[in-house]
């Protein structure tokens, strides 16, 4: 049975069907063992971007002209430079549509620039402003986590822009290769089949090439690593390591050293022990082990925390370390490229990846390409884990494949006042705990700005002065950067706070706190650091894998860190989490990840009312359209 929003497999459901999927795995294995592993399909390489025009300083003073000249806020250079390179102002005039490709720029805007740029040849049926307009809906609708998009609502919402030939925008997109057109077959119905009923037509989709081509490649990965899968020890090794072993732990065990890819659920503290036990486990044996956490911080938690710590013979690193990012000016504006890929894959036999619900469909294709053929990959997840950050929902796409084998452990009695109120979030309701040394406080707030008020007088004094926690291991959490309560008026109040400066260096100052809101070659998205120093150079930054300095272009990438939307902290749990709930935005998966990240005490500012019991008594996340799951499965 495939998972539904109506339907939620028990334990004993998923137990069944990680047995059977791990036996037919072994089947696999079997016959695969007289007999060379099956080549994986070749993949061509993506071409490199073109050579940027000039410098990085000769191209902002050019944007910076070409901004003045048009009446464009000279703020929105730093980010127009990191969207487009420091060839942006000749891109620019060459196509004035091309500012829509800017995060926050909107169509009028864009329209405006135009006209100040071209006059009266800034025609509304331009087919440069219909292809931006097409990929500027494509990339809303990325950010709100879909990797494709029905066709016909494209159509429609052109017209809303007033676009006269929708149909030719769409073209002028095609043409441009940074978007794709796609054909989703209709699941078969088979109560329609047998009544007759003639079957649905195929319906046609768009989506950015990025996301549509990573989408392809993180399927093909997968399905690689099931294909060329063999167990990683012979059946009296693996029935050693699993005696004495708990069902659900055992049965975590084999999947991860007999399938090419599984999925492991379970509570943070029970995915913690058990993922440490099969990287120990596995170690022992001589299998080549890596776990990799979402940040360097939350690696550093981790590791400190596994008995006997390097002696076990595995390595404990963020997923952003082990790919091992380069610097590189080839890179297209706005990305990471790594060493580890198809052409220089791990060295590894056993990848654990400690939080697999956060992985984008982007980085979900580039670990898959680094994992070479025969490794097996651990994807693990919390119970009703929130999407990822960016676009797809790879891991619930791969559980609803039914491919893989998919594990449970079993519930365990929650630890104490933080671990009850999370699980009866869970579970869906919002119940009082008994926290006698105010483990949970709830911080009732009329509105928005109180919200705030709140929230800034429980990092700078309270929690300090009560409890003892510094504020440096404080994190504020909302479920947004924007709005009234969301964490960038939250980071304004506490900067004022706790350190007023002039936003010296870009809007920074030293001693800063700061998050990685888009990956950087330096640090994995959500990391938090310090900002310690700035200048031409760009801004330096202290990181806990290690000082850093941010280029100007780059700079953009990093947002005040105080508070940070819940979609970033993911992952990283801190002593000490406030969170800051409005009405808008909530959902049980969000509400339960934010409380999930306090280790010793957790604060909710609660400024949505009856709506927070309403989002965790029903709202799950939000449905995401995506093609993994079919792709998968072909």
């Amino acid at each position: 049975m495939t998972d539904t929003p109506d339907h939620t497999p028990t334990p004993e459901e998923r137990k069944a069907r990680a047995e059977a999927a791990m036996r037919a795995a072994e089947a696999a294995a079997g016959a695969l063992d007289g007999r060379d592993a099956p080549e994986p399909a070749p993949r061509s390489s993506p071409q490199p971007p073109p050579e940027p025009a000039g410098g990085p300083e000769e191209g902002l003073r050019a944007l910076g002209g070409l901004f003045a000249e048009t009446g464009v806020p000279a703020a929105l250079a730093s980010r127009a430079m990191a969207r487009l390179g420091p060839g942006a102002a000749g891109r620019l005039r060459e196509d004035p549509w091309r500012l829509l490709s800017v995060p926050g720029v909107q169509p009028g805007q864009a329209d405006h620039f135009a006209r100040a740029l071209l006059g009266e040849d800034a025609r509304p049926g331009d087919p440069r402003r219909g292809g931006a307009l097409v990929l500027h809906l494509l990339t809303e609708a990325a950010r709100q986590g879909h990797t494709v998009t029905p066709a016909a609502d494209v159509l429609s919402a052109l017209e809303r822009l007033r676009f006269p030939d929708p149909p030719r925008a769409v073209e002028a997109a095609l043409d441009e290769a940074e978007v794709l057109s796609l054909t989703e077959e209709p699941e078969f119905d088979e109560e329609a089949f047998e009544d007759g009923a003639e079957p649905p037509e195929p319906e046609e989709t768009l989506g950015p090439a990025r996301w549509a081509l990573a989408e392809e490649a993180a399927a093909e990965g997968f399905q690689r690593l099931t294909l060329t899968a063999v167990p990683l020890l012979d059946e009296a090794a693996l029935k050693g390591l699993r005696d004495g072993l708990p069902e659900d732990r055992s049965l975590a065990l084999t999947a991860a050293l007999r399938t090419g890819v599984s999925i492991l659920c379970g509570a943070p503290e029970g995915l913690a022990r058990t993922v440490t036990e099969i990287a120990a486990a596995a170690a022992s044996q001589g299998v080549r082990t890596a776990v990799a956490a979402p940040t360097d911080r939350a690696a550093a938690d981790l590791a400190a925390a596994v008995p006997g710590g390097a002696a076990q013979g595995f390595a404990v690193t963020s997923l952003h370390r082990l790919l091992e990012p380069r610097e590189d000016p080839s890179a297209a504006p706005g990305a990471v490229l790594y060493e580890r890929g198809e052409q220089r894959p791990f060295d590894l036999d056993l990848v654990i990846v400690t939080d697999g619900a956060a992985l984008d469909v982007e980085l979900c294709a580039v670990l898959t390409e680094a994992c070479p053929d025969g490794a097996h990959l651990v994807l693990c997840r919390e119970p009703g884990a929130p999407p990822p950050a960016g676009p797809g929902r790879p891991l619930d796409d791969l559980e609803a494949s039914e491919t893989v084998p998919v594990v449970a452990l079993d519930p365990e009695p929650p630890s104490g006042p933080l671990g009850a109120i999370t699980d009866a979030v869970r579970g869906g309701e919002l119940a009082a705990v008994d926290a006698p040394g105010h483990e949970v406080v709830i911080v009732p707030a009329e509105d928005a700005g109180e919200a705030v008020h709140r929230a800034v007088q429980l990092v700078a004094d309270s929690i300090p002065r009560a409890l003892g926690i510094p504020v440096e291991d404080v994190q504020v959490v909302a479920p947004a950067a924007g709005g009234e309560a969301g964490a960038g008026a939250l980071n304004a109040a506490l900067k004022a706070r706790l350190n007023p400066g002039p936003g010296a260096f870009g809007g920074m100052d030293p001693g800063d706190r700061v998050v990685v809101a888009a990956p950087l070659p330096q640090a994995p998205l959500g990391e938090t650091g310090v900002v310690t120093g700035g200048g031409p150079h760009g801004l330096e930054v202290g990181f806990p894998g290690g000082a850093a300095v941010v280029a100007p272009a780059e700079a953009s990438r990093l947002r005040h860190g105080w508070a940070v939307p819940v979609a970033l902290a993911r992952g990283t749990r801190r002593p000490a989490v406030v969170a800051v709930l409005g009405a808008d935005g909530l959902s049980r998966p969000l509400v339960a990840t934010a409380f999930g990240l306090a280790r010793r005490h957790l604060s909710v500012v609660q400024a949505a009312g009856p709506a927070l019991a309403r989002a965790v008594r029903e709202d799950g996340a939000p449905a995401r359209r995506t093609r993994l799951a079919r792709l998968v499965a072909q």
